[in-house]
């Protein structure tokens, strides 16, 4: 299969999708329907004539991201000071495509380039820093409702305590050191991960906030340089809202992510949680994707080589 990323993948073709609209919303069957070679490593996503995006979950058991979006990023969304998909509708499985599928809003612009290590400064960074860490504020003064607590759908491993996800780590960088290329320094990887988990917060969660879980380039987009929208909220979520910190390792430069730290209020242990997270976002991905997503290990490369000049 073309562009497969995981073993159960399953086989989406645009005659599938053309069925799919075509029955569910008969009135969109005369609009133009194309594959976007950005699709993401959860969702397979088609532009359905000029304004439409189509989403429809690789894997089986994706229908829970797609229900949860559905049901979560409206009410999110409306706190925050950027746009988030709009949701139009959604579609059951059928024609033998086992997940549900969602159509949204198309939101114009374009992803903000990642920061390389030693980059020199820019006052588009700090921008950038300011834009983000009002979208970061506004999620965590969202009231977490006793509805949203205790939803599991909701639960998810990065808004849990860093040791929780210690065994996988270490798991995850050992996997790592078989990849040849990866120019990574594992061991100053794995010290800086162990010396997270003696940090406060580390062993259990402090308080439940609202956490988008993946504030990344390719999840935000700029309009004329400012910052209009945020995508993909797959891992929206209630816990330790200190996986939101971790973007800012492959955004913003040292000075930006300062200023970031500063506007967000984040204490020091949070804010190491949070550096902590940036090392396992990447490590993770790079057994996974480093052979189908080459733009994403550019990415996470990056980050993970941000955390390191920083720690030094």
């Amino acid at each position: 299969m073309k562009n497969k990323m995981h073993k159960d993948e399953i086989p989406i073709n645009i005659e599938l999708v053309r069925n799919l609209v075509d029955n569910k919303f008969p009135h969109f069957a005369n609009l133009s329907l194309r594959r976007l070679s950005a699709s993401g490593s959860s969702n397979v996503q088609f532009r359905l004539g000029e304004g439409l995006l189509i989403r429809l979950p690789r894997q089986p058991g994706g229908s829970a991201a797609i229900e949860k979006e559905e049901r979560w990023t409206p009410i999110v969304g409306s706190h925050l000071p950027v746009a988030v998909p709009k949701f139009v509708g959604s579609g059951e499985p059928a024609f033998g495509y086992s997940e549900r599928w969602s159509i949204v809003r198309w939101l114009d612009g374009e992803h903000p380039k990642v920061c390389y290590p030693n980059e020199p400064p820019s006052e588009k960074r700090s921008q950038l820093a300011d834009e983000l860490a009002r979208v970061v504020l506004a999620l965590r003064s969202i009231d977490v409702p006793q509805v949203a607590a205790t939803n599991s759908q909701l639960r998810n491993y990065r808004g849990c305590a860093l040791i929780d996800y210690d065994k996988q780590m270490q798991h995850n960088i050992e996997q790592c050191r078989a990849i040849d290329g990866l120019n990574l320094d594992l061991d100053a990887v794995l010290l800086i991960w162990k010396n997270a988990l003696a940090l406060p917060g580390a062993s259990e969660i402090e308080s439940d906030q609202w956490y988008h879980g993946d504030l990344v380039a390719e999840n935000l987009l700029l309009t004329t340089g400012q910052l209009t929208a945020v995508l993909d909220f797959g891992g929206l979520g209630v816990g330790d809202p200190s996986i939101d910190l971790h973007g800012v390792w492959e955004l913003l430069d040292s000075p930006a992510r300062e200023a970031f730290r500063v506007k967000v209020g984040v204490n020091n242990a949070e804010w190491l949680r949070g550096r902590a997270w940036a090392l396992a976002v990447a490590i993770m991905t790079f057994p996974y994707y480093w052979n189908t997503m080459p733009n994403r290990m550019k990415s996470r490369l990056a980050m993970a080589q941000s955390v390191l000049v920083d720690a030094d």
